[in-house]
C-alpha cells in the first residue's frame, strides 16, 4: 500500500461555486479543486465580478493554468465574455455497457488546458490559478460542502443536499449522509481499528430494496458499468508502476501478543488506539535502527531527522492515502492517538495538508481488523520500509521446555529497499520490535 506523491501536478474542477456574473469578495471560495488527495478550494485574491469559466466542472488544468477570469465592474462583463474562448464541454460520466460484446464509444475528448486561457487579459481580468487554495471552510460561506462521493450519490438517488446535516469535518456532508437520508443501509469503514466494516440497520419506513454499496476504498459502481479512475486512484496507479523500479525484499516474523492485549484493554477506555500502540512501537524501534528509516536518494542513503510513520487508509471513494503521526517516538500515546482519529477523519474527508500525508519515513499498513492471516505490503515510493500487519489468533505454541500452550500470535512482514535495507537489518529491528511488544508493552505509555 504505497504513500502517494506528494507534487500536485493538475487539478480537477469539481464545483464552481460562482457563476458569471456573481459578485466575488477578496478571499472567497470561487471553485472546488480535486487534487491527487484533497478537495481544495480555490479563493479569490481579488473584489469584483465572476467574468468568465474557462474551464468547467469535470474539466482537468495543469497547475497555474487560467481557468476562469475576474474583472473589477460589472461593466466589462460582457467585453470579456465576448473576448474569451469558449469553455470546453465537460467531460460526461462514462455510460453503463450492458453488452461487453459491443463495441464502447469513445469517450468525449476536452480541448488542452493551455488553449483555453487568453493570450493577454486586460489589466483589469484577474487570472484564477489552481494552486491558489484553502482548507474547506464548511457551510460558513452558505454554500453547502459535501465530498464527492456524497454529491454523486445523491444526483443518483435524488436526494438535495441542502436538507442534509454533515457528519463530517466542519460540517461536511459524507456519502453515509446521503445513504442514511435514503434509509439504505450505510457501510461505516472501520479505518485501521475495530473487526471490519459494520452494516446499519435500514431505517424504519424504508421503501424499496437499497441498491449494493461499495465496500470501504472502492469506487462507486454498478454492475455492467466502467468507472474512470478518480485523480486519488491515478495517484496509486503512478506509485504502484514506480514501486516495481524498486529492489525489494521481505522478511517475516511472528510476534506474541498477549502482553500488547493486555495493556491495550487498559489504556482503551482513555482513547488510545491500537494502530497508535503500533505506530508508537514501530517508532520507539526504529530510533535504535535509524538505518530501517532511511531511503534511497539520487544523492545516496538519506537519514530522516524525524521518524514520521504513516499509516495506509483506504478512502471512500477509491485509493489509498498514508496519514502521518509526526515524531511518533517523541510523541506520547495519548496524544497520538488524538492525533490519528483526527487525521483519519479528515483524511476521509479529503482535507488532509499536503505535510500531513507526504511527509512519512516509514510506513505501517494494518489488515488485521478484516481477519487476515497474513499479507505483503508494496514499498512506498520515497521510503525504505513498510510493516505489513496481520491479525492477532490464538496459536497453540510450543515453549522451549516442550510445553504447550496457548498464546496469542500475530504474523508481520516487513518490505524493504535492499538498496538501503540489507537483510541484517531488517531481522534486527523485528527482533526488538517483537521484544518491546511481548516483553515490555507498557513503556509505549511512558
Amino acid at each position: 500500500m504505497p504513500a502517494l506523491s506528494s507534487t500536485m501536478t493538475e487539478g480537477k474542477i469539481v464545483e464552481w461555486l460562482k457563476k458569471p456574473g456573481d459578485k466575488v469578495e477578496r478571499g472567497e471560495s470561487v471553485l472546488v479543486v480535486e487534487s491527487d488527495k484533497a478537495d481544495m478550494d480555490v479563493e479569490s485574491f481579488n473584489e469584483g465580478f465572476l467574468a468568465a469559466v474557462l474551464m468547467p466542472a469535470g474539466g482537468t488544468a495543469p497547475v497555474g493554468e487560467t481557468i476562469g477570469l475576474i474583472v473589477e465592474t460589472q461593466a466589462e462583463i460582457a467585453e470579456v465574455q465576448a473576448k474569451a474562448p469558449a469553455a470546453p464541454a465537460a467531460v460526461p460520466a462514462p455510460a453503463a455497457t450492458p453488452d461487453p460484446a459491443s463495441p464502447a464509444p469513445a469517450p468525449a475528448q476536452v480541448a488542452p488546458a493551455a488553449a483555453q486561457a487568453p493570450a493577454a487579459p486586460a489589466a483589469s481580468v484577474v487570472q484564477v490559478p489552481v494552486v491558489a487554495v484553502a482548507a474547506p471552510s464548511g457551510n460558513g460561506n452558505g454554500r453547502v460542502v459535501a465530498s464527492p462521493r456524497a454529491r454523486k450519490l445523491a444526483l443518483q438517488l435524488g436526494v438535495a443536499l441542502e436538507a442534509l446535516r454533515g457528519s463530517g469535518p466542519h460540517g461536511r456532508i459524507q456519502a453515509e449522509d446521503v445513504l442514511a437520508a435514503t434509509g439504505q443501509p450505510v457501510s461505516l469503514p472501520r479505518v485501521a481499528e475495530g473487526s471490519g466494516p459494520a452494516v446499519a440497520p435500514l431505517a424504519s419506513g424504508g421503501g424499496a430494496a437499497a441498491a449494493p454499496v461499495a465496500p470501504a476504498g472502492q469506487a462507486f459502481g454498478r454492475p455492467g458499468e466502467t468507472v474512470a479512475f478518480n485523480t486519488l486512484q491515478q495517484a496509486v496507479n503512478r506509485n504502484m508502476v514506480a514501486s516495481l523500479q524498486v529492489p525489494a525484499f521481505r522478511v517475516g516474523y511472528t510476534i506474541t501478543t498477549d502482553k500488547l492485549d493486555a495493556f491495550y484493554k487498559q489504556v482503551k477506555a482513555k482513547g488510545v488506539t491500537m494502530t497508535a500502540l503500533l505506530a508508537k512501537a514501530a517508532a520507539v524501534t526504529l530510533a535504535r535502527h535509524p538505518q530501517v528509516n532511511a531511503a534511497t536518494t539520487d544523492a545516496g542513503m538519506a537519514y530522516p531527522a524525524a521518524i514520521n510513520v504513516a499509516i495506509a487508509v483506504a478512502m471512500e471513494d477509491g485509493g489509498l492515502i498514508t496519514p502521518v503521526l509526526a515524531a511518533a517516538d517523541r510523541t506520547d500515546l495519548y496524544s497520538l492517538s488524538r492525533s490519528w482519529a483526527d487525521l483519519v477523519e479528515r483524511a476521509r474527508a479529503k482535507q488532509l495538508k499536503p505535510d500531513e500525508y507526504s511527509t512519512g519515513t516509514f510506513t505501517l499498513s494494518n489488515l488485521g481488523m478484516f481477519g487476515v492471516d497474513r499479507f505483503d505490503a508494496i514499498l512506498p515510493p520515497g521510503t525504505g520500509a513498510i510493516l505489513a500487519v496481520a491479525a492477532s489468533r490464538p496459536t497453540v505454541v510450543a515453549g522451549k521446555d516442550g510445553s504447550i500452550s496457548v498464546k496469542r500470535q500475530m504474523q508481520v512482514n516487513l518490505t524493504c529497499d535492499h538498496r538501503t535495507i540489507y537483510g541484517a537489518d531488517a531481522a534486527a529491528f523485528l527482533k526488538d520490535l517483537a521484544l518491546l511488544i511481548e516483553t515490555n508493552p507498557e513503556s509505549l505509555a511512558l
